[in-house]
């Protein structure tokens, strides 16, 4: 009787080893989650906010979707060793998500298919490799050409971030590897052929009237007024033949803010490659550009190397040198190049209020994090928008 006495007790005691204190279960509980919510968000899909108004009136500032790693193939990450679910700034602290200690090459896992013409597209900001500390939210190239590079660099601090660390935007991509695009009067053409026109997609128009006030609803979005008859509205197509229709409205243009041939006189106004010796375009008059392709070709000059500066140096690694007239790239004289990735053209919807590939240029193929899939919350000024919820991205554009 005392050893089956003595043999329960042991069991009893092993029991109660085994059985987890309810702090343990929570923290093995929240260790699950937080590593299945790190692989779906790594390699299946990813929620994202839209911060901005660059691709209205497609998508909407507070609009909280759903981007798939899955369309485009998942990317490995580069930068490994970083807090999960945290993007590349702490919460609260601030200061630095990661570490750069452990660096991984650009791999990615085969997708549903490849980026194409007209797709809304997450990628990481390809200029966002350095950042200014005290204006995160601005472009440090554009400060540099507006206010000088020393003096940016004097005053503030600069923040250096990899690839997969650099802010995430959302624009349409309108040009793919090969493709040559060329931008009259506001208007894209691929190829020589004009590309679709959306209907919410937007453009500055100045109305004239007979001296009032056009005659529309709230919908309309007045950007500034020019004179007591003439004003700048920001429309969306679907709403120019309402506009030329609307009372005291006598005429209806698109706002070209240059011609073609002419650059801005202002160099934080200026378009990619921000050479207007070589290159006199403009955000409305802009190109014919090549969108460069893997393995394709180029002949590189004195005259067409600001084209290609970021993607040799910068992108694809190359020690990049330019002196007594003559490029060198790797210690070696070149006078052509051929390119290791794919790179794609993107814009933002909201033509005239967008910080899009006008001005920074080329996205790099190992840029992409994913496509735009479903829109499952969105809210304004007057609360939830229910007819956005839960529609793909393709029924938003119709």
């Amino acid at each position: 009787m005392a050893f089956w006495n003595k043999k329960e007790k042991k069991a009893e005691e092993n029991a109660n080893k085994k059985r987890k204190s309810v702090l343990r279960e929570w923290l093995d509980a929240g260790l699950f989650a937080i590593v299945a919510a790190t692989l779906i968000r790594t390699f299946f899909f990813e929620a994202y906010t839209i911060p901005t108004g660059s691709m209205e009136g497609t998508m909407l500032v507070n609009d909280y979707l759903f981007v798939s790693k899955l369309a485009y193939g998942p990317r490995i990450p580069m930068t490994p060793l970083a807090i999960p679910l945290v993007h590349n700034t702490m919460p609260l602290t601030g200061g630095k998500s990661y570490t750069e200690a452990v660096q991984w090459g650009y791999h990615r896992i085969p997708g549903f298919g490849n980026v194409e013409r007209n797709d809304v597209v997450v990628f990481n900001f390809p200029a966002g490799d350095s950042v200014m500390a005290e204006y995160p939210d601005q472009d440090y190239y554009s400060e540099c050409r507006r206010s000088g590079r020393d003096l940016v660099n004097n005053r503030l601090t600069i923040i250096t971030r990899p690839v997969d660390k650099k802010e995430n935007y959302i624009k349409r991509c309108v040009a793919v590897p090969g493709d040559v695009l060329e931008i009259k009067n506001t208007r894209i053409y691929i190829d020589g052929k004009a590309t679709p026109l959306f209907p919410h997609s937007k453009l500055f128009h100045i109305v004239s009237t007979n001296g009032r006030a056009p005659d529309v609803s709230e919908d309309f979005e007045l950007y500034e007024r020019i004179s007591d008859n003439k004003y700048v509205y920001n429309l969306e197509n679907c709403q120019i033949a309402e506009m030329k229709k609307a009372g005291n409205v006598t005429d209806v243009t698109t706002f070209i803010n240059f011609p073609a041939g002419v650059s801005s006189p202002h160099p934080g106004e200026w378009v990619f490659p921000h050479d207007t010796a070589h290159f006199k375009w403009n955000r409305d008059n802009y190109g014919p550009i090549t969108v460069p392709k893997k393995g394709a070709t180029v002949q590189l000059s004195t005259e067409n190397i600001a084209l290609y500066r970021r993607i040799i140096a910068n992108y694809e690694g190359n020690k990049l040198e330019e002196r007594n007239g003559q490029i060198l790239i790797n210690g070696q004289v070149a006078t052509s190049y051929t390119f290791k990735m794919d790179y794609y053209w993107m814009m933002g919807d909201n033509r005239h209020n967008s910080l899009d590939s006008r001005y920074w240029g080329f996205v790099p193929e190992d840029h992409v994090v994913g496509k735009a899939w479903f829109v499952w919350l969105s809210y304004g000024e007057h609360g939830i928008r229910w007819k956005r919820l839960l529609h793909g991205i393709h029924a938003l554009e119709e």
